[in-house]
């Protein structure tokens, strides 16, 4: 029996990032991973190569498009898609290299394999040849992320009718390609394979697309994205879906109710959100359940057993690799006995179409729905000289301020590189900054980030640059 300080169930975000810490502070730490690679969804199936399908497909674009001929390039592409997904998964694999020797550097152990808690301090790892590893530790770190949730009637065989993974490695570009959910999955990957030449559809049940961000920027975004060509059915809901060897015939009703109607597609898209993946752990031999949902309560990263941790996508917050990973540090700083928290109202969010959306803080909806007294700072990027020397002018900054105090209270971008950039905000916020105080910082000339100073001025109605 192996015995350590730490044993940390799940090799992603929260995972990783917690048994790096883990051996930064001296704990003899252990990751348990079934994966063959470190890093979890994000880094395998999710983030990183959706990042990486989202470049090359933005530049295979703005080539096949007029944006290049605009600019004086002429050129005549051909998308050779299988030397695209080579890269993407070389850049992965390189990705989760710089794992590994990370765990090397920090004195870190991986143990390949599925992680099974036995009782207190107990967990007992299964590897892929059926080999046992028994562990003996002071605390676990529950850390396993989530999957994709099934849509019933839609049965995901990532052949016809795929997930996010499925998505990700099509060894052949749609003809038209049906998304089921308008959240960010469903809009990053449909903007990816929308680029490279298919009919993109999107079918959500709600009245809106991206549920809980500020609404006027939901709005923005979706004429932005139908203006490239990715049509929206809202309201709606898929019953059922037939598939064939050459395609999938989907019926879609009304969400209120009403005459289904039928859609052809050769490949389908289910991306209605995910699950925490907590089935299987042996949470019964420490005391704990999980809600209908799946999830595991936690009290500052604690569960209500002793010497038991969660973080990231199998308890409470956003499902974003950031938020895991804040969880990660604070969570093995707890474990030393240090003082450390997560500011959950400071969590970013971002969709990294084009434009992109990013956001932090307090929508407008939110605010009015707490009676709180606000005011509204807005400032275009079709005014900043930068976007519109790069063509780059959809989208806005906005800003919140408290309207007594002018503290911000939430700020929400759309346009070009807003992922960058709402960092800033984050900052300013952290330390409970006033709108004036990004209003009275010099900001670089000529670049998009004036539009955040100009939004921040214009709470005032000061902006200079309308």
């Amino acid at each position: 029996m192996s015995i350590y300080d730490v044993v940390i169930l799940g090799g992603g975000p929260g995972g990783y990032n917690a048994a790096i810490r883990a051996g930064q502070l001296g704990l003899r730490a252990v990751c348990v991973e079934g994966r063959a690679t470190l890093g979890g969804t994000c880094l395998n199936v999710g983030c990183m190569p959706s990042k990486a399908l989202l470049h090359a497909s933005e530049l295979y674009d703005a080539a096949m498009g007029t944006e290049f001929a605009n600019l004086g390039i002429e050129v005549k592409p051909t998308l050779n898609l299988a030397q695209m997904m080579k890269q993407k998964d070389e850049s992965v694999a390189g990705l989760t290299k710089g794992i590994e020797f990370l765990f090397r550097k920090n004195k870190v152990h991986w143990i390949k394999g599925w992680g099974h808690i036995d009782g207190p301090g107990k967990v007992t790892v299964t590897d892929s040849q059926g080999g046992k590893t028994e562990l003996n530790t002071k605390d676990i770190i529950i850390a396993t992320g989530s999957e994709p949730t099934p849509l019933p009637g839609v049965d995901i065989d990532n052949k016809r009718i795929l997930d996010s993974t499925g998505a990700l490695s099509l060894t052949e570009v749609p003809k038209h390609l049906v998304v089921i959910g308008a959240g960010v999955i469903g809009l990053e990957l449909g903007s990816v394979w929308r680029r490279l030449g298919a009919q993109v559809t999107v079918v959500e049940f709600l009245d809106r697309i991206c549920p809980g961000v500020d609404g006027e920027a939901g709005k923005t975004l979706q004429r932005s994205l139908s203006k490239q060509g990715i049509n929206f059915k809202l309201s709606s809901k898929v019953t059922s879906a037939t598939t064939s060897a050459t395609g999938v015939q989907l019926s879609v009703e009304p969400a209120a109710g009403g005459t289904a109607e039928l859609l052809e597609a050769d490949y389908v898209l289910v991306s209605i959100g995910r699950r925490p993946y907590t089935q299987g752990l042996g949470l019964e031999n420490v005391g704990l359940a999980t809600d209908k949902r799946g999830m595991l309560a936690n009290k500052g990263h604690r569960t209500e057993a002793a010497g038991i941790w969660v973080i990231g996508d199998v308890t409470s917050g956003p499902m974003l690799a950031h938020k895991a990973e804040d969880e990660a540090m604070v969570c093995i700083e707890q474990i030393v006995g240090k003082a450390a928290e997560v500011n959950y109202d400071l969590i970013p969010n971002v969709i990294y179409t084009k434009p992109e959306l990013a956001s932090v803080g307090k929508t407008e909806e939110q605010l009015k729905a707490e009676g709180r007294a606000y005011k509204v700072g807005k400032f275009p990027f079709t005014a900043n000289s930068r976007a519109k020397i790069n063509h780059e002018t959809e989208g806005f900054a906005k800003v919140l301020a408290d309207e007594r105090t002018d503290e911000i209270l939430g700020v929400h971008l759309v346009g070009p590189s807003v992922s960058e950039m709402i960092g800033e905000y984050c900052v300013a916020m952290e330390f409970s900054a006033s709108a004036e105080d990004i209003a009275l910082t010099c900001h670089p000339h000529p670049t998009r980030s004036e539009a955040l100073r100009q939004a921040a001025m214009n709470v005032e109605g000061m902006a200079t640059q309308m």
